[in-house]
């Protein structure tokens, strides 16, 4: 796989997250993610790559999408799979809330996991934790297991997960043992990577959330060094015959390496609204900053890349030709 995909990936990212970024406050959380959408479609066409959407998001709420099998890129170059949410937190756009983002994950042809779009089971945790954490263990070791790896007290230990009801059983047992919580009302792919940062202040991360976004984080854990592992969870027969179909046991624990095979993947988002790691898209008049992350797990490479784009040069964040 080619190492400048990583800067084009940028450039997709950013473009979604200033289309999306235009819909911010606006309760209009389809529209903001037809936005971002439109604007990836535009710019994923320049890239020399023969890429394939093998997860896309947006069949659960009925959002548009970019479709699971569409071909993206311009036919030229490396062979790609492509995991893709083209706005990760259309809710958070439309309430004006944090840590909306614009995120893809990219791998060689047949190494991402295709995940149905249903829930998983999650629990993620940065590089001084992996390997101390197992999905089949309770809350309460794996708490304890972190602490001990980070030298804290358990006391010291931020837990975050999805505030939801399902998660509920979690959240009685963090309190109960006397760790911390940062609760995300939406959009999980931003929380998971967070522990990997020591900066966001989050230990680790629990709960279930969307299968698709988890396979998403997987890529950018990896290429932080941190671990994650997570188990789908089918909610009738139809679903679970759905796994089968795509050739995943529903009952199987997925390990990192099940999500993301091979050393390399490409994890790229942009900041649509404030976070923990970035700033949200700013307007400055003919300008528009942007703050994207981008990561290899190849080389280990990590960047923050503040950009600074004209919108009279660039309007569709594509030179166009005369």
């Amino acid at each position: 796989m080619e190492r400048s995909l990583s800067m084009e990936l940028v450039r997709v990212t950013e473009a979604a997250a200033l289309e999306s970024a235009k819909w911010v406050g606006k309760g209009l959380k389809n529209e903001a993610d037809d936005a971002a959408t439109t604007a990836m479609r535009h710019v994923f066409d320049t890239i020399p790559m023969n890429g394939t959407v093998v997860i896309g998001e947006g069949e659960m709420d009925e959002a548009p999408m970019l479709y699971i099998g569409e071909e993206l890129g311009t036919k030229e170059g490396p062979d790609i799979d492509i995991a893709v949410d083209p706005l990760e937190g259309t809710t958070i756009v439309a309430e004006g809330g944090w840590n909306a983002l614009t995120v893809i994950a990219i791998a060689d042809r047949g190494n991402l996991l295709h995940a149905p779009d249903m829930y998983m089971d999650k629990i993620a945790v940065g590089p001084e934790a992996k390997g101390h954490v197992d999905l089949d263990a309770s809350v309460t070791e794996n708490v304890k297991a972190v602490a001990k790896a980070k030298n804290k007290s358990i006391e010291e230990v931020t837990v975050t997960l999805l505030k939801r009801d399902r998660n509920q059983h979690i959240i009685d047992e963090v309190r109960e043992l006397g760790a911390r919580i940062k609760f995300v009302e939406n959009g999980d792919v931003a929380a998971a990577i967070n522990t990997c940062f020591d900066y966001t202040g989050v230990d680790i991360l629990f709960g279930s959330g969307g299968a698709p976004e988890g396979v998403i984080a997987a890529v950018g854990i990896k290429a932080l060094g941190g671990d994650f592992q997570g188990r789908l969870m089918p909610k009738d027969a139809e679903e679970e015959a759905r796994c089968k179909s795509m050739g995943v046991d529903p009952k199987e624990k997925l390990l990192l390496e099940d999500l993301v095979k091979g050393d390399d993947a490409i994890f790229a988002a942009t900041a649509v609204t404030d976070g923990e790691l970035m700033k949200g898209v700013q307007f400055k008049g003919d300008y528009v900053n942007t703050s994207s992350l981008v990561m290899r797990a190849k080389s280990g490479t990590v960047r923050f890349i503040e950009g600074k784009h004209s919108m009279k040069k660039k309007p569709k964040m594509v030179v166009e030709d005369n």
